[in-house]
Parts: C-alpha cells; structure tokens; sequence
C-alpha cells in the first residue's frame, strides 16, 4: 500500500459531554452513595465542591445545573465506586474502604485524601484504585 494512501489524522475518541440529565442521574447514584459510606452532608459538600445549602438542596430532590467541575466530580467518585465493586466481592468491605487508614496514603483513609476538596484529590484515590484493580 503507496504511503500516500494512509490516513495521517486519527479518529476522534474525545467523549461526548454529559448531558443534564445524565448529570442528575450521576448526582442521584453519588448521592446514594454518600449514604452507603456514611458521610456528613458537610463531607458530601466538600467532595462536590458545592455549599452546604446547594448539596442540601440536592439531596432533597430540587436539583439545579451542574458545572463540568462537578459533572467530573461525579464522574471520579462513581468510578471509585466501580474500582471497589471489582477489587471486593463483600459489599460491606467495598462501603468502608474509604474511611479506613491505607498504607499507601501514609495511614490516612481516601475519604481523607478526598476531603482535600480538589477535583485531583478524587482522581488520586480514582488512578490508585484502577492501579490496583490492573486498569492501567
């Protein structure tokens, strides 16, 4: 095959955005979540970069717009979830990993690492857990 024949651009895997109401369907599952693994709704704000009130508002059903910051919040903590779902078979040892202390964040738990408040605090916890599950 003449060289001149390759194609030279590659395909174009850049993921569509979320939508809204993916975006609700996400906050809803975290949500969820937050309850399972037993977090205050102060953690729960931190963790979605959000005020008390907003998570609050939330968290009662009168959901409002969400920033790409927290649709890749969401994003991350349902991918930690995913990592914890594969790496453990007990559901009960899945919701308390994140508080307990891990050696590979000097004895402090993820939730720990997580409550730094940056998105990168979530992705951290997120690039351990899919190291640890063999993603990479």
């Amino acid at each position: 095959m003449p060289l001149q024949s390759l194609k030279t651009e590659a395909p174009d895997f850049t993921p569509a955005p979320v939508t809204d109401e993916e975006g609700g369907a996400m906050m809803r599952a975290v949500l969820n979540l937050f309850a399972k693994w037993g977090l205050t709704d102060e953690e729960g704000a931190i963790l979605l970069d959000q005020s008390v009130r907003t998570y609050r508002r939330w968290k009662a059903g009168q959901p409002g717009r969400l920033s790409r910051d927290t649709k890749a919040r969401l994003s991350n903590l349902l991918g930690i979830h995913k990592a914890l779902r594969i790496i453990f078979t007990d559901p009960a040892r899945t919701y308390a990993w994140v508080k307990a202390p891990n050696k590979a964040f000097a004895q402090k738990s993820a939730l720990d690492i997580m409550l730094g408040g940056e998105l990168t605090d979530l992705m951290r916890v997120r690039r351990y857990l899919d190291a640890e599950r063999g993603a990479w």
